[in-house]
């Protein structure tokens, strides 16, 4: 009997593994469970908060945008398309004038081109023939513009290039001489009705004193303001200014009728010395002249019909 108990209760130890393992596999399902559910928690979790990123990624994108083209200067807002506030403006004017060099404008004319700039509706192209210590200033002023510089010096042209990769320069060879400057004006004046007309596409022209090898979509633009300081040197076989100063008349006049305005703002700088002066008066013309304080000249010149053979209206009339 002793013996059959024992077997008895053997019998029922090896019963009850079955049930144990039967327990197992239930944790491991539920386990399993468990598992899945985290997992698909996480997955919603990331694709909820990857699109809340994209959003303000876009919406810090957006900012961006408007804080780049919103800036605060001197406690008033410039916004991109608009030109520099006026005290930042007046900054760089007495920085450049105070520059240690003798080669650079005087404050009253720094300050004369740039309140034209400043007025000048945007985006303003402006055409500097010269490259001089001023050219970074002129850049810096017309920021939200085009300004294209016309250099006779190719090497210099380069180095500010390279130097200064915002700058657009190209480099022109003048045929002129100084000494020579009366006789040009005359024979300018004889061709006036064919090719030295006022009103033409330059770059198709054979007048002596137009400027005629620069790109082609150059003589596309409307220039809104023109300055004239260059090409350098006042010696007799010096090139002079009388090509830049007849170039300057025919572009401001040729302005086509879809331009946003038939005006353009002419400046000659070294107005004292009679080249200047004498071809001014004959190519840009005395009733266009608004102010001269000696060293430069201001003239205001309006488009004209492709069919006027005259550059001064009063030269017509008194004739």
């Amino acid at each position: 009997m002793k013996n059959t108990n024992t077997n008895t209760n053997n019998t029922k130890l090896i019963l009850l593994h079955p049930y144990i393992l039967k327990q197992g596999s239930s944790n491991r399902l539920w386990f399993l469970a468990f598992i899945s559910i985290f997992t698909l928690i996480f997955l919603l979790t990331l694709i909820c908060t990857r699109d809340s990123f994209s959003s303000l990624s876009s919406s810090s994108s957006s900012t961006a945008s408007t804080v780049a083209s919103t800036v605060m200067v001197g406690g008033s807002h410039t916004t991109a398309g608009y030109p520099l506030p006026k005290n930042v403006m007046n900054t760089l004017l007495h920085y450049s004038s105070n520059a240690n060099t003798t080669e650079k404008m005087e404050l009253v004319d720094t300050k004369s081109i740039s309140d034209v700039l400043r007025r000048c509706p945007s985006p303003c192209n402006f055409l500097v023939f010269g490259l001089t210590h001023e050219s970074l200033l002129w850049r810096a002023l017309n920021n939200h513009g085009r300004t294209v510089f016309i250099d006779e010096n190719r090497y210099y042209a380069t180095y500010m290039e390279e130097k200064h990769p915002e700058i657009e320069t190209y480099d022109v060879q003048y045929t002129t001489k100084l000494s020579e400057y009366k006789q040009l004006i005359s024979s300018v004046k004889e061709q006036s009705h064919n090719e030295c007309k006022p009103v033409q596409n330059l770059l198709f022209s054979e007048c002596k004193l137009g400027i005629n090898d620069l790109p082609n979509q150059f003589y596309d633009v409307d220039w809104d303001v023109i300055l004239v300081d260059g090409p350098r040197g006042h010696w007799q076989e010096a090139p002079g200014r009388m090509s830049t100063i007849f170039t300057a008349g025919v572009l401001a006049r040729s302005k086509k009728a879809s331009a946003r305005s038939g005006k353009t703002h002419v400046f000659v700088h070294d107005y004292n010395l009679d080249p200047q002066r004498i071809s001014s008066e004959e190519f840009l013309c005395k009733e266009n002249l608004v102010e001269n304080n000696g060293m430069l000249a201001h003239f205001v010149l309006e488009r004209m019909d492709e069919h006027c053979l005259e550059f001064c209206h009063s030269k017509k009339t008194s004739s």
